[in-house]
């Protein structure tokens, strides 16, 4: 068939293939879809098509604008002196609050006022599923709470019932300094993650003082007029009120809501309902993406009145509505709040909540144990005051030793500070125990457009049909391409943007064409169709998959075979194809050819896979496209070939532990649907997998939400960041590979403090309950506080060290981290013990000219367990400057205590007595902490190399790691079966009715 103007096809052009590197990236801010001269195409006028022609000739390929973020509407503040208040909590939150219907009568080429925003918004809060912000004092606050604090406020108490009250300053120092810095550093993180949160907020059109003003979607209120198009997300709940080239019907929607607001409904029997036929007034206005609500594939067409839901998506078309709902109050705000109060601890919590418990159970016991010594040492409840030497002070001692205060902050705060971390990625974590997750993830699912490939579609040499002009064909096929230039989906961008290398095409399209009726894409029919006419001639284009364009014509075997192969030979390649037909009035369809889009893999997609591949993460590909595309792609890549069709997941005929072990070993799956993507992700996780799967649009939040790390891409619609535990703004699987990295390295800071925590607790736990008992002498409670104060204060830095990441997923084997920590534990007390015996020997032992036995014991427990902190992190890397300052910060004040002898206490008799030459006003001279400083050195050598011996061992290094690969075929046979069976009823010829069961039938039989 000819182009309209012309009597005869001339000869095949050819045509050098285009290339658009900018084409995936470039994205348009608000402001300059305003600015635009296409922004509002007369389709009375044929102006629809200039504009299309124009928007080819001006598109500009260069680098992508930033987006302009408007900083109005901000929440009022309260008062700086109301701590104590709550934020102001909106009606809105708890789902009861009802709009006045005088609120949703604004007329829509005015909208509503700016004041009558404001007025608006302190009743019904901003537009968005949020939260309710939290009381910063109440935070502050929340840090002293949890069963370790808790001891250590009873310390608090028992220490000012001793009357010590510089134990009682220090201990209340300690809290306040963990809860200040935890406080701080968490508040830091969280800000940052905000910031970059504020870079993918949701944006709307509305009419406001007789404008269009593009706003954040989170500024409406309700009564705002907005206008909803295609490609765009509803920001709001909203009614639909009339086609936007049409805004005369406003007078007939108001009469229409007259009508509904006199006439009152009447109630309907159950047996009515089900035959009711749903009345629409008028013709469709939108077509509506509700498959986030109702799982329906097809979009839902909606006319004037009817309701458009928050976040689903706009199909086709461009209306007025109004806003009737703020977000919270919305369908989808409602069903989120179900959901909301449950707050999920995670994993990290319990692990903590198991530490603390099992620590406390331990001090318990070795209070015990010193109360038992100190019987048959006859020792008072709480005398004398001035010594240390009473059961009171033992389990004040006990307390502050045994009980690691900074655990919970320290971690907590480790995680938040690698949110930021994070957040330079361009990652914003949307809960901190996700990192925890993310490190332990071993099969990560991925999707192969925009993060496996660049996103960047060109149209390589098209197939063109016998006799048919090539500018003919790409005119058709943008003919069959969606219109609205503000929000093109990529497929119809490219194939628009092509016309730059045919323009005699564009002149085909100058010759005043007009669309009667556009349909979008939708999976089944799997195609595009424009009824549109020119010049008086009736024409219908279509262009989609080529077995959906080839089953509308009526071709010969040999075109069809031909155009077949030719897309076999496309999908080998790793090309999509997609098939052009049109169809001029009442003639039959004619196969004009067949487009060839390639959109290649990313740079550093090979070498990324590569790397993920060594740290003992398993990529697979989930893709829609077809499975030679896929295949192709994949050996691009070097990824594995074992590439499968989705359709033997569900109709393969494969169940139990045959499809458990399909899905285990492929390298990826084609022709995906979401609710595949939801399987797979299940099906691994059934085989003790930790699971990370990524997506972009509404349909992929169940399966990101089941998975154990749910990634939105960049691009994600607002529901797949709603759904996600992390929401990726940079593009390419090398960004998700790295965050992994990351998410490794804090775990390993998390790790190495703990190890490091609980060593420090059994070191002085046996030191100390073996002092009591032996020789009924103890460390002086005014020093032990500071030993608990100063091993805080030297490891608040290590949410800033420099960790390295292992080269396999992480899990926390808590066993082996107790097996290490109690044997580390036990050769630093062995070291004290090593001192305190020195000092029975007649010559003073480590003494050099004098010293104090108590200032002695401070400075090597103090250099000792501070340095211990070098050995647990592990010598991959060096430490960070933050870490080595503040524990050389307080190695000095240790030293400086043992010299001047502060806090010395009034020194006690042993048994056996001392022999060296003590100084009995504390003091210790330099000599004497110079060799105390090398003693130290010295253990902690021998203790670097029992630690890189013992993580050598390789069944302690496996201990408590969990398998990642365990069936149990006999419960997945079992499942398989049960999932294959079906209740069904029957009824008899006299009545009767009975069940049974029977096989469920495939939906292959349930659509005959």
């Amino acid at each position: 068939m000819a182009p309209p103007d012309e009597q005869s096809g001339e000869n095949h052009l050819r045509f050098d293939e285009p290339k658009f590197e900018g084409d995936g990236e470039r994205k348009q801010s608000g402001v300059d879809h305003k600015a635009s001269i296409y922004a509002k195409p007369d389709l009375e006028n044929g102006e629809e098509y200039a504009n299309l022609v124009a928007y080819i000739n001006s598109y500009y390929e260069g680098p992508r604008r930033k987006s302009v973020v408007s900083m109005e509407g901000d929440a009022p503040k309260k008062p700086w002196w109301k701590f104590w208040s709550r934020s102001p909590k909106d009606e809105s939150s708890d789902g009861t609050l009802e709009i006045p219907d005088d609120w949703l009568e604004a007329d829509i080429k005015q909208g509503i006022s700016n004041t009558e925003v404001e007025s608006r918004r302190k009743k019904t809060g901003f537009n968005e599923l949020t939260t309710e912000k939290e009381n910063m004092f109440l935070k502050f606050l929340s840090y002293f709470t949890g069963p370790i604090l808790y001891v250590m406020e009873l310390a608090v108490l028992l220490a000012a019932g001793l009357r010590e009250w510089i134990d009682f300053g220090v201990i209340i120092a300690i809290l306040l300094l963990n809860a200040g810095v935890g406080w701080y550093q968490e508040k830091q993180a969280a800000d940052v993650v905000a910031s970059l949160k504020g870079d993918i907020a949701m944006r709307a059109t509305v009419i406001r003082g007789g404008k269009e003003e593009d706003i954040k979607a989170r500024e409406l209120v309700p009564g705002d007029i907005v206008i909803i198009e295609e490609g765009q997300v509803i920001p709001a709940d909203s009614r639909l009120i009339c086609a936007y080239e049409n805004p005369g019907a406003f007078e007939e929607y108001k009469e229409l809501m007259r009508r509904e607001l006199n006439e009152p409904s009447e109630k309907k029997g159950d047996d009515d309902e089900d035959d009711e036929e749903e009345t629409h007034h008028g013709v469709s206005l939108i077509a509506a993406d509700q498959s986030a609500i109702t799982g329906e594939s097809l979009a839902v067409d909606k006319f004037m009145g009817d309701t458009a839901y928050y976040t689903t998506g706009c199909k086709r078309g461009k209306a007025y509505a109004v806003v009737t709902a703020p977000a919270r109050t919305s369908f989808v705000g409602r069903t989120a709040s179900l959901v909301q109060g449950a707050k999920d601890q995670g994993h990290f919590k319990a692990i903590m909540n198991s530490i603390g418990t099992a620590l406390l159970v331990v001090v318990v016991a070795w209070i015990l144990i010193s109360w038992i010594g100190g019987f048959f040492h006859h020792l008072k409840l709480a005398t004398p005051q001035i010594s240390s030497e009473n059961l009171l002070h033992y389990v004040l001692i006990l307390l502050v030793v045994g009980v690691p205060v900074g655990l919970p902050v320290v971690t907590t705060t480790t995680l938040a500070v690698g949110a930021a971390y994070l957040a330079k990625d361009k990652a914003i974590v949307q809960k901190l125990t996700a990192i925890e997750s993310l490190a332990g993830v071993d099969v990560l699912c991925s999707d192969k457009t925009g993060t496996l490939t660049a996103n960047q579609l060109s149209i390589r040499e098209p197939y063109v049909a016998e006799d048919v002009d090539v500018n003919w064909m790409m005119a058709v096929a943008v003919l069959a391409s969606s219109h609205n230039i503000k929000s093109l989906d990529p497929i119809d961008k490219v194939t628009i943007l092509t016309l730059k290398r045919f323009p005699k095409a564009k002149e085909i399209l100058e010759q005043g064409w007009k669309t009667q009726k556009y349909t979008p894409f939708d999976p089944v029919s799997k195609r595009i169709t424009c009824e549109c006419s020119c010049n008086g001639v009736n024409y219908i284009a279509a262009k989609g998959a080529p077995k959906a364009i080839l089953s509308l014509t009526s071709c010969s075997q040999e075109t069809s075979d031909l155009f077949k192969s030719k897309a076999a030979e496309f999908a080998r390649r790793g090309f999509r194809s997609l098939g052009v037909a049109v169809k001029k009035g009442n003639d039959e369809w004619e196969l004009l050819g067949m487009l060839s889009m390639f959109d290649p893999p990313r740079e550093d997609t090979a070498q990324t896979i590569a790397e993920a591949q060594f740290l003992g993460l398993q990529v697979k590909m989930l893709t829609g496209d077809a499975i030679a595309i896929a295949k192709e792609t994949c050996k691009m890549l070097a990824l594995g070939t074992k590439v499968y069709n989705s359709d033997r997941l569900i109709h393969g005929g494969l169940s139990g532990t045959t499809q458990h072990d399909l899905v285990e070993r492929a390298d990826g799956f084609a022709e995906v649907f979401p609710e595949h993507k939801y399987q797979v992700v299940e099906m691994i996780q059934q085989r003790g997998h930790l699971t990370a799967m990524t997506g972009d649009g509404v349909n992929d939040a169940p399966s990101l939400k089941k998975s154990d790390c749910g990634i939105a891409v960049e691009g994600a619609s607002e529901a797949a960041q709603a759904a996600a535990d992390i929401v990726f703004l940079a593009p390419g699987l090398s960004t998700i590979v790295s965050a992994i990295k990351i998410a490794r390295q804090i775990f390993q800071r998390m790790k190495a403090y703990i190890q490091y925590r609980i060593a420090l607790c059994f070191h002085l736990e046996i030191y100390l309950v073996t002092s009591m008992v032996i020789i009924n002498e103890t460390i002086d409670v005014q020093l032990i506080v500071f030993l608990a104060l100063f091993a805080d204060l030297a490891t608040i830095a290590v949410a800033y060290d420099n960790a390295h990441y292992e080269a396999r997923p992480v899990e926390w084997q808590l066993p082996k981290i107790w097996i290490i920590s109690v044997t580390l534990g036990a050769l630093l007390a062995l070291a004290t013990w090593v001192i305190r015996g020195s000092l029975f020997v007649p010559n003073g032992g480590v003494i050099q000219n004098f010293g104090n036995v108590q200032e002695i014991l401070f400075l090597e427990v103090s250099l000792t367990e501070n340095w211990l902190i070098f050995v647990t992190r592990g010598g991959q890397t060096w430490p960070s400057w933050q870490l080595v300052a503040a524990i050389f910060g307080v190695d000095v004040l240790s030293t400086l205590f043992c010299i001047f002898g502060w806090l010395s206490g009034p020194g006690a008799l042993t048994d056996p007595r001392d022999r060296a030459q003590l100084e009995r006003n504390g003091r210790t001279s330099v000599v004497t902490a110079v060799v105390i400083w090398a003693y130290s050195i010295g253990v902690t050598i021998v203790i670097a190399i029992v630690y890189f011996l013992m993580n050598k061992i390789s069944w302690l290094d496996n201990l408590g790691r969990k398998s990642r690969s365990r069936s149990d075929t006999q419960m997945e046979n079992i499942l398989g079966h049960l999932s294959k069976v079906a209740i069904e009823h029957e009824r008899d010829d006299k009545g009767g009715s009975r069940w049974h069961l029977g096989t469920r039938a495939t939906e292959a039989e349930i659509d005959e």
